[in-house]
């Protein structure tokens, strides 16, 4: 965890989340229907997405990961695509403000528990006991990832370091999986290399390669882009 040792995962989590709660606060109808990156899905989409997969969350919290899998099997949910499509589904006929009221005391108290737990702390996810720091980076990532989706704003002042800490923490990823992929940081992008090719990508085109958020416009290499694609 080297590359993440000057960033706090929980305060980011906080960020993050704030960036979102203050976007979502400021929509009206037509701002809450309009598409987003995510196929198929609205910016009420979106929101109904991260208020339902807060049942996966508190069940790591509480330590029954087996118990979220059985209740969503019994739904006739089975893998984690299916489960936020039947997130969505399940809130798509309820008021947004319920919705949002939902998503906002759910998550506030995911961010407390992930906090009190500490860098040192350790919780149950589908993978097994994983250490609370990275998980909750994970969620840093998501969250981000969808205020992107959504275009919830993000000022010039903290763009830079924002991009940089989701550089370190995909290099991160990559490395816990076992990634066959080389990625070297320069001054002002990045080099790849897997499998016979390479390509030099800005640090924003990676990070979004390694949340699957890659556009054609990149012309990003498809062995390359499938073995960068670590957070989505």
């Amino acid at each position: 965890m080297e590359q993440l040792k000057d960033f706090n995962p929980f305060d980011l989590f906080d960020t993050e989340a704030n960036r979102l709660d203050g976007f979502f606060a400021s929509l009206d109808e037509e701002g809450w229907n309009r598409p987003t990156r995510c196929a198929g899905w609205s910016v009420r989409d979106v929101l109904a997405h991260l208020a339902g997969e807060e049942l996966y969350n508190h069940a790591c919290l509480d330590g029954d990961v087996d118990g979220f899998f059985a209740t969503v099997e019994r739904e006739g949910v089975k893998g984690f695509d299916q489960f936020n499509e039947w997130c969505v589904r399940q809130r798509r006929d309820l008021p947004v403000e319920q919705v949002l009221e939902e998503w906002r005391d759910k998550n506030g108290e995911t961010r407390q528990r992930m906090r009190a737990l500490g860098r040192e702390g350790v919780l149950q996810t589908s993978v097994g006991p994983y250490p609370a720091d990275m998980q909750t980076f994970h969620y840093d990532s998501e969250y981000a990832t969808h205020a992107d989706d959504v275009d919830a704003p993000v000022s010039d002042a903290e763009r830079e370091q924002r991009t940089w800490w989701r550089l370190q923490l995909a290099r991160q990823v990559l490395a816990e999986q076992g990634a066959k992929v080389q990625v070297e940081s320069m001054a002002d992008h990045v080099w790849v290399y897997t499998g016979g090719v390479s390509a030099s990508m800005s640090f924003p085109s990676f990070v979004e390669a390694t949340v699957g958020r890659t556009t054609p416009e990149h012309e990003l290499d498809p062995e390359i882009a499938t073995v960068l694609r670590c957070l989505a």
